[in-house]
């Protein structure tokens, strides 16, 4: 009887791979891979010759029947695109398969862009909500937002660059305009972690072709807590001082603080009104 090893493989960089991942690639009997040209790329990288088979989206329930006959022979190794099998791909129907047949599953743990935006993020770790992919079509991306959107936790969904502008559009809309990471290309070459407001973001990311892989890390719902008048001025001033507009200024500290937009707007007019009359008088002195 084999065993379905679940392997991570590197999300970018090839040399993330554990030493016991490298030894389970070689030894299993078949590799079933999400991408068969990027496990290509990755065997032939450590000079690894097991046969590979493909697993994905479109095959998955054609291709069960062949690893399981195959568990019947030997060890079966199953792959995703980049990092850990089961999240956000078809290894789960795998998995349920594998286990209902009553074969052994052990996973050999190593990269995940999951984790690893998370950590990068700055935003809270524990306890954090993952998403998976957002869904393609916008009826049931806002509805999954909506479900969401009172959730205190931090959340984690993956993104496709092309649908990168209209899903940050549907977040600040729904979830308003809170702290976030964008994480694109994580351990490549142009990894780029981006952190602010989702508003920030829309505007960094509408001047820019977005390319890579995006991973999403959105603070989660304020709830009741927000700050005091003080601390919303001091963060109000700090901005300014730093080159952000108003408007710009206003948005990012609502969403921070938990004070409606209206009303901290509403402070930095009265604080704008101040400073002029005083100049005012200062000049006509």
């Amino acid at each position: 009887m084999g065993t379905l090893y679940l392997v991570a493989t590197p999300i970018g960089n090839l040399e993330d791979i554990t030493l016991r991942a490298l030894q389970v690639l070689r030894e299993v009997s078949l590799i079933a891979a999400e991408d068969t040209r990027r496990a290509r790329i990755l065997l032939a990288h450590y000079g690894i010759p097991t046969p590979v088979t493909s697993y994905f989206e479109g095959n998955w329930r054609q291709k069960t029947d062949r690893i399981l006959c195959q568990l019947e022979e030997g060890d079966v190794a199953l792959i995703s695109e980049a990092g850990m099998p089961g999240l956000s791909d078809p290894g789960y129907e795998l998995v349920r398969a594998v286990l209902e047949r009553g074969f052994p599953v052990t996973a050999v743990p190593g990269p995940t862009a999951l984790i690893t935006a998370l950590v990068l993020s700055g935003l809270p770790t524990a306890p954090f909500l993952y998403l998976g992919f957002l869904p393609r079509r916008a009826p049931r991306r806002r509805a999954l937002l909506q479900e969401v959107a009172r959730i205190r936790w931090t959340l984690v969904a993956f993104e496709a660059p092309h649908r990168l502008l209209e899903s940050l559009a549907d977040v600040e809309t729904i979830l308003g305009n809170r702290p976030i990471a964008v994480c694109r290309e994580l351990t490549k070459m142009f990894e780029e972690v981006w952190r602010g407001t989702v508003s920030g973001a829309r505007a960094y990311f509408a001047n820019r072709a977005p390319r890579g892989e995006f991973t999403l890390v959105i603070g989660g719902a304020l709830g009741e807590e927000r700050w005091d008048e003080t601390t919303v001025r001091a963060a109000l001033e700090e901005r300014l001082k730093a080159g952000m507009s108003p408007a710009q200024a206003a948005r990012e500290i609502a969403a921070l603080s938990g004070w409606p937009r209206r009303e901290v707007y509403g402070i930095l007019t009265t604080e704008q009104h101040e400073t002029h009359n005083m100049q005012s008088m200062q000049h006509e002195a």
